[in-house]
């Protein structure tokens, strides 16, 4: 018997991403382009790069213009099938600390005004990109998405984790109010080439990989070391974005992770032996640990989205040192 050729749903499909010139929707945008789709981004361009969309350039339509403006995110949206809002206002622990506002208006807005053009525009399929943010401190570990609403999210990120909430709840009113196919995506702790490197790191991986390469010795870290994390490839999250919305765009969220838990003190180790270095490493025990474990529970995306992250921690961080290298030594 022989088994017919699986249809390609992407293929034709308008697709708007915005946000596409950063480091993950750029990422995003180059598996859609391989998928057939015909993909148009749009982005600010101040902290997404063109370089980042150099491979795929000539076969994308680049819209320069601001999620936060109605006319130009009704105009990118026009006659588009599926809009994926990644577009979003990201910022290392200490500004968001200190900008709670800032940080809870600016996310806000953009999920706000890119949902309403999608309607405007009849877009069928939207998606809405959360984060592992929205989880309160204390929730257990790993976390499953009903934990989502409980309490209030971890306070250090507060206004960034109740924009990112109130983001979810407006992409469900939708769905129910106007029939839109809305997914709802929450990813945890995302690293790879193209992450942002200068002029300042916002999260560990790029913090450490950058302090590494750059020979700082002893290498500082803050708290004992002990603290375990759950770091997600950016070629698997944005696998786990298109499957969400293709397979499974329902108003309920869906955490993109990996299983693969290292603790603080043997990230260091692993950068420092992938790089090849012979540094120390000092654990300033005055600074605080954090949160003492952090992971997603991922049973759900596997049994809705059949989403397994496949880049294993050491194949990854080679790639984005590798990466980091070229592009800044």
């Amino acid at each position: 018997m022989i088994k017919k050729k699986s249809q390609n749903f992407w293929k034709g499909k308008k697709v708007l991403v915005t946000g596409g010139a950063g480091f993950i929707g750029s990422r995003v945008v180059e598996k859609l382009v391989e998928r057939e789709a015909r993909i148009s981004v749009l982005d600010n361009f101040q902290t997404g790069k063109i370089i980042n969309l150099l491979k795929v350039k000539n076969l994308i339509e680049i819209i320069k213009g601001n999620c936060k403006n109605d006319r130009d995110a009704f105009d990118a949206c026009k006659n588009k099938d599926i809009v994926m809002n990644l577009a979003a206002r990201v910022e290392g622990i200490e500004f968001n600390k200190t900008h709670q506002a800032t940080m809870m208006n600016e996310n806000l807005l953009v999920g706000a005004v890119m949902l309403e053009a999608a309607r405007k525009a009849n877009v069928e399929r939207f998606l809405v990109v959360s984060s592992a943010c929205v989880y309160p401190r204390e929730c257990s570990v790993p976390t499953k998405e009903s934990e989502g609403f409980v309490s209030e999210p971890e306070p250090a990120n507060g206004g960034y984790g109740w924009a990112k909430r109130m983001n979810e709840k407006l992409g469900e009113y939708y769905a129910q109010e106007f029939g839109m196919k809305v997914g709802i995506v929450r990813p945890y702790n995302c690293y790879g080439p193209r992450d942002h490197f200068k002029p300042q790191p916002t999260h560990v991986v790029p913090a450490l990989i950058s302090r590494v390469i750059n020979g700082e010795n002893p290498v500082k870290v803050w708290g004992t070391g002990n603290q375990t994390r759950a770091f997600l490839h950016v070629d698997d999250l944005a696998e786990g974005m298109i499957l969400a919305i293709e397979k499974y765009p329902v108003a309920d969220p869906i955490n993109l992770g990996t299983d693969e838990e290292i603790s603080i003190g043997g990230l260091v180790e692993k950068i420092i032996k992938l790089s090849r270095k012979n540094l120390k490493i000092k654990f300033d025990t005055t600074k605080p640990d954090g949160s003492m474990r952090r992971n997603s529970d991922n049973s759900k995306a596997q049994d809705k989205i059949g989403f397994t992250a496949k880049t294993s921690l050491d194949e990854g961080l080679l790639s984005t040192i590798e990466w980091y290298k070229k592009t800044y030594c």
